[in-house]
């Protein structure tokens, strides 16, 4: 076996955590999720607000298991940078309260970073990709 797959399989399921706990509160707290998406004044917050979710749950699931692991990887990290831009843009605040949103928005750019990793690499040997040939 190869001794990079175990530390592979955990390090996606290390970044999977946040996005499968962040998809579920969205999805199970929709109307405070549509609020916040409408508060920074994007339009259709309710729909974004379920895309998102459902974005973040089953993304996280496709890591898990390592199966369409690029892609899942991809989606996540566009969604990442996205979101940190339109929701952690503590350069837009003074100065006294842009340290929270200036540290959410360097961890999502390391998340994006980890998810871009596996966009270029593959899910690993520990993965369902692997085992159908397409890691």
């Amino acid at each position: 076996m190869n001794p990079q797959g175990f530390p592979v399989l955990i390090a996606r399921l290390m970044m999977s955590a946040m996005f499968l706990f962040a998809g579920i509160e969205k999805l199970t707290g929709l109307e405070g999720t549509a609020g916040y998406i409408a508060s920074v004044g994007l339009p259709l917050a309710k729909p974004l607000a379920l895309g998102s979710g459902l974005l973040e749950v089953v993304g996280s699931l496709l890591l898990i298991v390592g199966w369409q692991a690029r892609w899942a990887g991809l989606a996540l990290a566009a969604f990442t940078l996205l979101a940190s831009f339109l929701f952690h843009n503590f350069w837009a605040l003074p100065k006294e309260a842009q340290e929270v949103p200036m540290l959410l928005f360097w961890k999502n750019i390391a998340a994006a970073g980890g998810l871009l990793m596996v966009f270029a690499f593959g899910a690993g040997t520990i993965s369902l990709d692997q085992r159908r040939g397409t890691a």
